[in-house]
């Protein structure tokens, strides 16, 4: 090859070993090779721990634009600081042999601190951090930011206990301290000690060259534990760990472990295959810990600093959430409150030929004031499966359901028995079933069942989706929020109400809870 392949990097002392390894590897196979060095986000801001920057990638960034506009052939990265979906057009060249994956503790005169209550330990990563206090719950964890150098300095200046750092890095550059101890109980970040070159994906000649410093075995493990990484969808801002290693039987095993950033709660997984039917390992090992409470889980974390994506203004169930994707970070709370209203027994005295209910709140708020013995209807009309299916349940069979109001209002003024019918419902509920039969000279008699209070919260500007069930949920949410974002309707009556006030309207295909999920779902596919 004639032309001189251009590896990028950040100048720190680490950065630049490890570029000038990929340098000596790509010399020694007869290739002229330059190094540039490039300055990152993550090197300039330094009074802050990366979980707070709120910046996946962010050693990673200014090398991937330096790409991008051609300034570099190559970029040369610390795995475990490179986010699981690279930007368009760049593709993983290589990953060279991995080195000490363990991370160390690194302390000033003794280990007695271990075994006490208090103790005082340095880290910026909330991995570290949170797999730390679960061990040692009693101790303080305080932040610690910069280089290699700065940060041994700043242990060495310090009255703290200890410091924690990645073997590789101390060991790349010679500066391991004397008084140490391997965290073997530690799980390390998903591809710690591994190396990675990336290249443009249209640049087949770097590709094919990088190609042969490629190690088989560190990229087949490092796979795994970044597809872990991948379906918890954790990046640089949640507390989760991960290590694949091959034995000498050729079996592939994969540990994970999710935590809540103050280390309260751990959840882990461990997975073995043969090689050859490794592949599904990482995902596998992720939806383990999701289907364990790992969904609920990242839920606290985004509450604890990770940004909510979408609010639910139901409060959803644990099956429920489990139901999004996991890259997508929900939060819930119950924007309307129920209360059943006294309904006078002389409103049921007599038999009603035509009852209609229009949500689950009108029937169970029906059923608190009487027995479904005590209920004589002729003929039961309602809106959605879910109602319908409880008054089958309940109350008997149903007549005739349909998915909207506008729906059932127009199929009974066509095919209703008699002029009179009488309409369960709550003090929020729209009149379309009232107005639509009243016009038709069907007199409509409305019982009230249940009340709704409005109980919405504030939620944060960072959320880009909520989810509507109802058109009071939408009157909650505008009490303390304004409408820039997408909202996902359960039907076409929450939705005529949303496009009042939103500029992106949803709606689910099936006036369910899961159908709004699913929509949700179906809006954050890559």
């Amino acid at each position: 090859m004639s032309r001189t392949i251009r590896i990028g990097t950040r100048d720190s002392e680490l950065a630049l070993w490890q570029a000038n390894t990929v340098k000596d590897q790509l010399k020694a196979l007869g290739h002229k090779v330059q190094i540039i060095k490039v300055k990152s986000t993550g090197d300039l801001i330094l009074d802050k721990p990366l979980y707070e920057l709120g910046i996946t990638g962010i050693f990673t960034k200014t090398l991937d634009v330096a790409m991008l506009n051609g300034d570099v052939d190559i970029a040369v990265h610390s795995m475990k600081d490179v986010p699981t979906a690279l930007p368009k057009g760049i593709v993983q060249a290589a990953v060279l042999k991995r080195s000490n994956y363990l991370d160390i503790l690194a302390f000033h005169d003794n280990e007695e601190f271990l075994g006490q209550r208090e103790g005082v330990i340095a880290t910026g990563s909330l991995r570290r951090k949170a797999q730390w206090l679960n061990r040692y719950p009693t101790h303080t964890v305080v932040g610690l930011r910069g280089n290699i150098n700065s940060r041994l300095e700043k242990l060495n200046n310090s009255d703290w206990n200890a410091a924690i750092f990645a073997a590789a890095g101390l060991e790349r550059i010679g500066l391991e301290p004397k008084n140490t101890l391997g965290l073997t109980w530690m799980l390390p970040a998903p591809a710690q000690g591994a190396i990675m070159v990336v290249a443009m994906e249209n640049d087949e000649e770097v590709r094919e060259i990088c190609a042969q410093l490629n190690d088989e075995e560190t990229d087949t493990c490092t796979r795994l534990e970044r597809d872990f990484l991948k379906e918890l969808e954790g990046g640089c801002s949640a507390p989760i760990g991960a290590l694949a290693y091959i034995n000498n039987e050729n079996v592939v095993t994969l540990k994970g472990v999710l935590l809540t950033a103050d280390g309260s709660k751990k959840l882990e997984a461990e997975l073995t295959a043969p090689l050859g039917k490794h592949e599904s390992l990482g995902f596998d090992c992720a939806k383990s810990i999701l289907s364990r409470g790992g969904k609920r889980l990242m839920n606290e974390l985004s509450k604890s600093g990770l940004k909510t994506q979408v609010f639910s203004t139901k409060k959803l169930t644990d099956v429920q959430l489990q139901r999004f994707a996991t890259s997508i970070r929900v939060d819930s709370e119950d924007f309307i409150k129920i209360s059943p209203n006294r309904v006078s027994p002389l409103v049921l005295k007599t038999k009603v030929k035509n009852a209609i209910f229009t949500s689950k709140n009108a029937v169970e708020g029906l059923l608190t004031n009487v027995s479904a013995n005590e209920l004589d209807f002729d003929n039961i009309y309602c809106i959605g499966r879910k109602t319908r299916r409880l008054i089958q349940k309940r109350i008997g069979k149903v007549t005739h359901f349909e998915n909207t109001a506008a729906d059932l209002a127009n199929y009974l003024v066509e095919y209703i028995e008699g002029t009179e019918a009488t309409h369960f419902c709550g003090n929020l509920s729209l009149d379309e079933i009232p107005k639509t039969l009243e016009a038709s000279n069907i007199t409509v008699n409305s019982v009230e069942t249940y009340k709704t209070k409005l109980s919405g919260q504030e939620i944060d500007d960072a959320v880009e989706g909520v989810c509507f069930f109802s058109p009071s949920g939408i009157e909650s949410y505008l009490h303390n929020n304004t409408p820039n974002k997408v909202a996902y309707c359960i039907g076409e009556t929450t939705a005529k109400e949303a496009r009042k006030h939103f500029n992106r309207v949803e709606i689910a295909k099936i006036p369910d809870v899961e159908s709004v999920i699913d929509l949700v779902n179906e809006n954050y596919k890559e």
